[in-house]
């Protein structure tokens, strides 16, 4: 299975928009755009999960940098999630033993 990072979606773009728009290319497991969490408003950025990563391989080709709804879409592999979100392994603050 291939998860898929697509960024600078239209903030109007439906998770159902984005399934279609890769279901071009062959069946979609997931298609899910992220929202904030206070507003629920989108935050411009989606996953799409296809099982077959030679479909998925050619919806990355052919719609990185594809105009949709008068964006520009960033589609690449998504990277794994980091366990550190990416503020390095050490962790700052708390209380320490200082006598």
């Amino acid at each position: 299975m291939t998860t898929i990072y697509v960024g600078n979606l239209s903030f109007k773009t439906s998770e159902d928009q984005l399934l279609e728009l890769f279901s071009e290319f062959g069946e979609v497991t997931s298609a899910k755009i992220i929202t904030d969490r206070e507003t629920g408003r989108s935050r411009g950025f989606g996953f799409v999960e296809m099982d077959d990563d030679a479909q998925a391989d050619e919806a990355i080709q052919e719609l990185n940098e594809a105009d949709f709804m008068d964006r520009a879409l960033v589609v690449n592999k998504a990277r794994p999630k980091s366990d550190n979100n990416g503020f390095g392994g050490q962790r700052r603050g708390g209380s320490r033993n200082r006598y």
